[in-house]
């Protein structure tokens, strides 16, 4: 397939090389990799491939420039973010069109990705002058407490495929606003719009070395030499819990300020007195956005006995009614999946449901090539013994399971480690109350089909991740508490 005029112009802008220092550069090797859209296989760009110096070297310019920017002034940084968002905001479409290209969302998603991408640095923009402290007497009347709060030093920030611009500017927007420099690695699999974010930054007026990119697809030998560096003061990753625990582990020996985004199996539970309109909107929100790939994505449907015919009925209708093709390309509702990994587990969880007494309402079939497609799916009848019970998907399929009573829906719910997303439909508002203490998740969406918010908190509970991004809590991610005596 031939790119179009306007998605050549788009790939044209954005740099091949290394961000290192305020300069983009080869790998000290040379080498490079390829990225390819997923919708065609096609490679639509080729990048320099960072090595473990390359790595280090970028380290080395973030060391460089932690102290001057820590003393730049919060009015200096906060307008720094704030050309930023407007920046970005204005190249809203080309950032669109290169996710849709590099990752294979839907276009109109990816749009929306913007959207919400950008917030992050308006939001933390505005943080940046707010973080306060505190003075206040000691009991003992012998002194004064001053706590202040002061920039945790320079970060190492590796960022997930499904959402290349949001995962960048939710880390690295309170990192700056807090005084932080920044070392980070995108995924190997969709790095264009990380590059093209720091270009951005670039315009926006962030000095020399205070973001450095250094993508890679060698991310275990980097991240091991980064991690074991005395000089790197704060880990933040989102991606598997696998992977997370690891990092951990690496992160311990140093003890590095961790933030974890890990995995997760989001419950989304219907009850029978639950407006079903709604219901069946929200369920196609929080299951198909991103196709499926997303952590917060509803994984297992948890329907009451009463609405559940009905509830599979009406999602069963919209889902074969959706259109599946590039991404890039406008009207498309399905793109493709991130690589052909992703389809077979897709398929090999499909059949596990099958194969374990569910049935498939509509879809349930890889497409085939060019691209990495998989019909949206609607299985009915999930068994608590399915892989879908225990596995994230990551991809467009809607399991529903049924339960009889609240406490059964709930124990359902939380029988999981991961901990991270939950929706809950009722109109009975003492019955959200309840869910809001007893469901096991850092976050819950109560009748809508999505939660997440710049102004919010984001983060899970259990094995779905330490820390919080956004919300007035992010920027503490980024700084260090200290406590001064005053003496009286």
């Amino acid at each position: 397939m031939t790119l179009t005029p306007n998605e050549q112009a788009v790939l044209d802008k954005v740099q091949s090389g290394l961000s290192i220092g305020g300069t983009w550069q080869e790998s000290t090797t040379g080498a490079t990799f390829e990225v390819r859209d997923p919708a065609t296989g096609e490679v639509i760009k080729t990048i320099a491939d960072a090595t473990v110096e390359d790595g280090v070297r970028a380290l080395d310019a973030a060391v460089a420039a932690q102290d001057a920017w820590a003393a730049t002034s919060t009015r200096e940084r906060s307008n720094i973010l704030r050309r930023a968002f407007d920046l970005l905001t204005e190249r809203k479409e080309e950032f669109a069109l290169l996710m849709a290209m590099e990752m294979g969302k839907p276009i109109q998603e990816a749009r929306g990705e913007v959207v919400y991408g950008a917030e992050f640095l308006r939001w933390f923009s505005e943080e940046a002058v707010r973080v306060q402290g505190d003075y206040r007497q000691n009991p003992e009347g012998t002194g004064n407490i001053v706590v202040s709060h002061m920039p945790v030093g320079p970060c190492y920030f590796i960022t997930p495929w499904n959402f290349p611009l949001a995962m960048a500017t939710r880390k690295i927007g309170p990192a700056l606003a807090a005084g932080c420099t920044v070392v980070i690695k995108p995924a190997a699999l969709t790095p264009l719009t990380t590059i093209f974010f720091a270009q951005v930054l670039e315009d926006a007026g962030v000095p020399a070395g205070v973001v450095n990119v250094v993508q890679t697809s060698k991310s275990s030998a980097q991240s091991s030499a980064l991690l074991s560096d005395t000089r790197l003061r704060k880990l933040s990753f989102t991606g598997s819990t696998p992977v997370g625990v690891k990092l951990l582990e690496a992160a311990a020996q140093n003890v590095l300020r961790t933030s974890m985004e890990l995995g997760g199996n989001a419950p989304f539970i219907v009850f029978e007195d639950a407006d079903l309109d709604r219901a069946v909107d929200g369920a196609m929100l929080a299951k198909f956005r991103n196709i499926g790939q997303a952590c917060t994505a509803a994984n297992r449907m948890i329907v009451h006995e009463a609405v559940a015919d009905e509830f599979a009925r009406r999602v069963g209708e919209r889902v074969a009614a959706m259109t599946i093709g590039r991404g890039a390309e406008e009207g498309n509702d399905i793109g493709a999946l991130v690589d052909d990994k992703a389809v077979s587990n897709t398929a090999r969880l499909v059949a596990d449901a099958v194969d374990t007494g569910a049935s498939i309402v509509t879809g349930g079939e890889a497409l085939d090539g060019p691209g990495n497609f998989f019909q949206p799916t609607v299985i009915d009848n999930l068994s608590p013994q399915s892989a879908i019970m225990r596995e994230e998907i990551f991809g467009p399929v809607l399991g529903i399971i049924r339960f009889s009573s609240e406490d059964e829906a709930v124990e359902i719910a939380n029988n999981t480690e991961y901990g991270l997303m939950s929706y809950v439909f009722t109109e009975n508002i003492h019955r959200g109350h309840r869910m809001i203490e007893k469901l096991e998740t850092g976050m819950m969406a109560l009748n809508s089909g999505i939660a997440s918010n710049a102004a919010a908190p984001f983060g899970g509970v259990k094995q779905s991740g330490l820390g919080r991004e956004g919300g007035f809590e992010g920027i503490h991610e980024f700084l260090a508490t200290k406590y001064t005596l005053l003496p009286r």
